[in-house]
């Protein structure tokens, strides 16, 4: 399961690295994707809304756990790379101890607060119903989604990105499966949906359990690493919880968006939704760029490679933004076509406003692309903060504002508050190149 990412090519380390990420993040969209595809196969915009608007709440919950399971490989990263194992050994551990105490406190305090979340997302009145049914049966399954992204951020630490592709990939397919059971056959709507995903997050849980006990990581864990650690807590929670704040704040950006669109009516509050979707799709390889970098520079900065960390960082930029430019002009010509695939009926007034959204958003992909890429620089040299930072400047004054001016000024459009989203990210993008050469600057390299 361990592997040296400090050695041969970087460029070649680059994408042999990052593919299996991006496949996983695919998979994962893709079952994702699936409940609101299949749902919007079977029954009405009010259940897609539903929906939409759920799985919107659960995907930023995700991507904070993600977040914070960022301390976990950074850490491990780190160790692997100076050839500790001892430390490798406490930072899993620890790691473990963390998020299982976390996931059943998410899950209490969510469970208690499902209504006035979905109060607070000024969900439609016809679609209220069928988001508290989706979130209660998500939230339920919050240890299961924990454990799954932990169990991905330790192997990937430790330079193994196969191994979580394939347990996404059991997901995705398991996913599919229950939906078109209880979606299709069942006829559950957005009960049968939450069901499916977290059924099919439990079943790639315990694959995964049964790999890692089968399999010779190289690796002994005792019961004195699940102890929790201060030197190791204060580790996974310093490079963590920047991200976490930073991934959730940016997830709460999104859903003030989602928000604002909700009160312009159901076919733009459907559509904003779709195009949710979609982005997902187009993000994956700005997002596996970021998860590479992190792990990949977080080994070199373990071995003393700075420079080799930095090559890292100018190469998956490239990547990066080559494939944004792609994906924005492709989009362009293809922005109705792609969201007609999400609609049952072919509603044209949500193909419409999901187009034009679409269009505006696309370019977030470009920009997005080289701030993510940062990040995941900065934390693996523990500044996590900065990207903290980056995103909260963007979001407070480009990204909400804009979208609620665009909302206000372009009654007839989406396209205006698709586009307050690239704004914003292109002022994450000043903020990190200043940061950067600031930082290097010094004499000493980044720890």
């Amino acid at each position: 399961m361990e592997k040296n990412l400090t050695t041969g090519n970087v460029f070649k380390t680059i994408v042999t690295f990052s593919l299996p990420y991006l496949l996983s993040y695919f998979l994962q969209t893709m079952y994702g994707m699936a409940d609101l595809f299949i749902i919007g196969q079977f029954n009405t915009v009010e259940s897609t809304t539903a929906v939409s608007i759920g799985s919107q709440v659960m995907h930023m919950l995700t991507v904070m756990l993600v977040g914070l399971a960022m301390g976990s490989t950074v850490m491990i990263g780190r160790a692997v790379g100076a050839d500790r194992r001892s430390e490798v050994s406490k930072a899993i551990g620890n790691t473990v101890t963390l998020f299982m105490a976390l996931s059943v406190v998410l899950a209490v305090t969510l469970l208690l607060l499902v209504k006035p979340i979905v109060s607070i997302m000024l969900t439609p009145a016809e679609a209220v119903l069928g988001t508290i049914e989706y979130l209660t049966i998500c939230f339920i399954g919050i240890p299961c989604i924990t454990a799954y992204n932990v169990i991905s951020s330790i192997f990937r630490g430790m330079g193994d990105s196969k191994s979580p592709m394939y347990f996404v990939a059991i997901a995705c397919v398991a996913n599919i499966g229950l939906d078109y059971l209880f979606i299709g056959a069942m006829r559950m709507g957005p009960t049968g949906a939450a069901l499916g995903t977290t059924l099919s997050q439990t079943i790639s849980v315990i694959v995964s359990l049964t790999v890692i006990l089968r399999k010779k990581t190289g690796i002994v864990i005792t019961r004195q690493n699940f102890r929790p650690h201060p030197t190791t807590m204060k580790g996974l929670l310093t490079v963590g919880v920047p991200v976490a704040l930073q991934d959730g704040f940016i997830q709460i950006s999104f859903l003030v968006i989602t928000a604002i669109a909700n009160q312009r009516g159901l076919s733009d509050a459907a559509a904003v939704g779709i195009v949710e979707k979609v982005i997902g799709i187009l993000f994956l390889v700005p997002s596996s760029m970021l998860s590479a970098v992190s792990a990949l520079c977080a080994q070199n900065m373990g071995a003393g490679h700075h420079d080799r960390a930095k090559l890292t960082l100018k190469y998956a930029i490239t990547i990066a933004v080559s494939f944004g430019l792609f994906s924005a002009f492709l989009m362009l010509f293809a922005a109705e076509p792609v969201v007609s695939l999400f609609v049952k009926g072919q509603d044209t007034e949500v193909i419409r406003a999901g187009g034009q959204y679409l269009r505006g958003y696309v370019w977030d992909c470009v920009l997005a692309g080289i701030h993510f890429c940062f990040s995941g620089y900065f934390c693996a040299y523990g500044r996590s903060g900065i990207s903290f930072l980056h995103n909260c400047i963007s979001i407070c004054f480009a990204r909400i504002p804009l979208a609620w001016l665009a909302s206000k000024m372009f009654a007839d459009t989406l396209m205006p508050m698709g586009l307050a989203t690239a704004i914003g990210s292109g002022v994450s993008v000043v903020v990190c190149c200043v940061a950067y050469f600031f930082l290097n600057r010094r004499t000493a390299p980044v720890r």
